[in-house]
Order: C-alpha cells, then sequence, then structure tokens
C-alpha cells in the first residue's frame, strides 16, 4: 500500500508538470496565431500637441466643481468644431512640422537599426522647415557602432534639415560624437556631456594559465594580426601597437568634433573629461540650457510635433529562444580575442 501511495503522488506530480507544460506550450501557439498577421515591422507616428491637449483637459476637468464639467466638456466640443472649420477654411499655410526621435544608447549602440529606419521614414517625407530633435541618452561605446549612429544624424543634415539634439541625462563619448553632428544641442543642467576620449580593454589570463602549466597556442599570419588578447603573453610590443591604434581614433575623434563644432576649444575640451550641462554651455560644447521638454512645450502652439519610432515585434518563440541564449551566455561583452575599442 505504501508503494501505491508513493507512486500515485509521483504520478500526480509528474502529470501536473506535463499539464503546466502543455499549457504554455498552448498559451504560446495561442500568442503566436493571433499575432500571425500583426506586421513584424512598422513605423509608428503619434502626435504629441494631441497628448497635451488631454493632458491640459483631464488636469482642467479635475479641478473643476462637479456641477461644471458637464457644461465645459459641451463648451470644449464647440470650441474644437470652430477651430476645425476655421482650419478647414483658412488659406494652406502648413504649420512647421517637427520629428521626435529618442535615442537610448548602450555600449553597443543597438537602438542604431531602429535610428536608421527612422531616418529613412523622415526623409522620404521631408519638406523645407520641418526640423527633427533627437532625444539622445548615452554614455558612449563601441567605436563603429557609435560611428555609424552619427552617420545616420548626418543623414538628415545632408538632405538640409534642421537637427537639434536635447540631452537631459548624458551625451558623453560616442553620445557626444552623435551629438555633435546637430545644429544646435540643448542640454539640461546637470546633464553629463564630454568626454572626448577614447580607451581599449581586455581581462588577460595568461599569468593564470602558466601558472596551472596550461599551453596557450595562437597561429596567425601578419605581424598585428593579434595583439593583445585574453590568452595570449602581452608584449611591449604589442601594447605599443594598441596605444597607437587609441592615439589614432582619439585623433579621430577630435577631427569630427572639431569639423562639426569649430566654436571649441578642442586643446581644452578633448582631454577625456566630462562635464556638466552649465559648464558645458560655458565650453560651447552645448548651445543652451534646456530640458527636452520645455522645448517641445514652447513648440505645441506653433508646430505639429510628431514622436516617430520604429519597431520590430519579434515572434514569441524568437523572443523565448533570445532568453535561452542569453541565459547560456551570461552577460558576456564579447567573444572576440581583441581589445574592445570605445568611445570613453
Amino acid at each position: 500500500m505504501a508503494f501505491l501511495a508513493e507512486y500515485g503522488l509521483f504520478f500526480a506530480k509528474a502529470l501536473t508538470l506535463f499539464l503546466l507544460i502543455v499549457g504554455i506550450l498552448l498559451s504560446v501557439v495561442g500568442i503566436a496565431m493571433r499575432n500571425r498577421h500583426v506586421p513584424s515591422e512598422q513605423i509608428d507616428v503619434k502626435r504629441i500637441n494631441d497628448r497635451f491637449r488631454d493632458m491640459a483637459d483631464a488636469l482642467e476637468m479635475a479641478t473643476l466643481p462637479p456641477g461644471l464639467v458637464k457644461k465645459r466638456q459641451k463648451s470644449q466640443k464647440k470650441e474644437r468644431k470652430a477651430q476645425a472649420k476655421s482650419e478647414k477654411n483658412a488659406p494652406e499655410e502648413p504649420k512647421k512640422r517637427v520629428f521626435v526621435l529618442n535615442f537610448n544608447g548602450d555600449i553597443r549602440a543597438s537602438e542604431v537599426a531602429l535610428l536608421r529606419e527612422e531616418v529613412t521614414a523622415i526623409l522620404l517625407g521631408v519638406r523645407e522647415g520641418d526640423e527633427v530633435l533627437v532625444r539622445l541618452e548615452s554614455a558612449g561605446g563601441m567605436v563603429h557602432a557609435y560611428g555609424l549612429a552619427a552617420s545616420q544624424i548626418m543623414r538628415l543634415r545632408d538632405a538640409g534639415v534642421d537637427v537639434t539634439v536635447s540631452v537631459d541625462k548624458v551625451a558623453a563619448s560616442g553620445g557626444y560624437l552623435m551629438a555633435c553632428v546637430a545644429n544646435r544641442i540643448l542640454a539640461a543642467p546637470f546633464a553629463v556631456i564630454g568626454s572626448i576620449g577614447v580607451v581599449a580593454e581586455i581581462p588577460n589570463f595568461n599569468r593564470l594559465l602558466k601558472k596551472h602549466d596550461i599551453d596557450y597556442e595562437q597561429i596567425s599570419a601578419g605581424e598585428y594580426k593579434r595583439t593583445i588578447s585574453m590568452l595570449g603573453e602581452t608584449t611591449d610590443r604589442a601594447r605599443e601597437k594598441v596605444k597607437e591604434e587609441v592615439e589614432q581614433t582619439h585623433t579621430l575623434f577630435k577631427d569630427f568634433v572639431k569639423a562639426r563644432r569649430p566654436i571649441v576649444d578642442l586643446d581644452a575640451v578633448a582631454t577625456g573629461e566630462h562635464w556638466l550641462g552649465t559648464q558645458a554651455h560655458q565650453l560651447k560644447l552645448v548651445d543652451d540650457i534646456r530640458t527636452s521638454d520645455d522645448y517641445l512645450m514652447s513648440l505645441r502652439d506653433t508646430a505639429d510635433i510628431f514622436e516617430v519610432e520604429y519597431t520590430i515585434k519579434k515572434k514569441v518563440l524568437d523572443r523565448l529562444s533570445g532568453l535561452i541564449g542569453q541565459l547560456s551566455k551570461g552577460r558576456i561583452l564579447s567573444n572576440h580575442d581583441t581589445p574592445i575599442t570605445r568611445l570613453s
């Protein structure tokens, strides 16, 4: 009887686990079926003016005496009908349009894949007098990634579009590489700005391998195919070569900033240091001390403001496989056995 009881308990647990797995699979399949007709990639455009208006209305309604709410709602409808009619009958003089892009950068500048599509969408419909506001937040990262991100903003400049970059928190190193391309840079008073410098770093485990009598062999062609690696012994010649490459990258960084912001004293700002917004303004790294919210609020009556966002919707199974892959890799920055050079 004890055996039957234990077997029954085991069978119940196994059945419960099986039903749980089946339930999860059915849920995943159901979600996938519901989303099968949803575009995997799309551009979303939201009118920020409407959001401002709705916020103002909500605040007004919340503060009115209960007896006046319905009366105010009716008067608002009449006002908006009259406004729509007057705009319809008025001569066609389109308002200035401002397109808002958001870029939140990580070390790989991962959002550049979205930024390039958003820029393309704007360029396909841009007209004279339009402006693009990039709300930029980044502490920098890999050189090639942020170089490409800066090039996306250059596409707008090259097309004659007026570009404003607004920094509420941080635009340092690679972030400033992007920001300096704009016609104008706005920064909050305590935003972190600058850090025009380059760093290359990689851990080295060669001494640990030697300590445990582990040999590491690497065969390469070309004197500098490998300089500093994670497992090989680092030579003075290799260090000198990497240092030379870092200096070359820093020179390119400085030249890039100087070409786009000739008003800055490059010797004073290209030291790798960073400054807060008000200090950066004195050094001419930014043009005005102002938050993005304040700037957009100032435009709400004179411009049509649109937030543009490109989204890529991953399939449920892709998300699950990606999560499993991340868990198996851990938080490894790179599996390449080469120094990681980043703007910092």
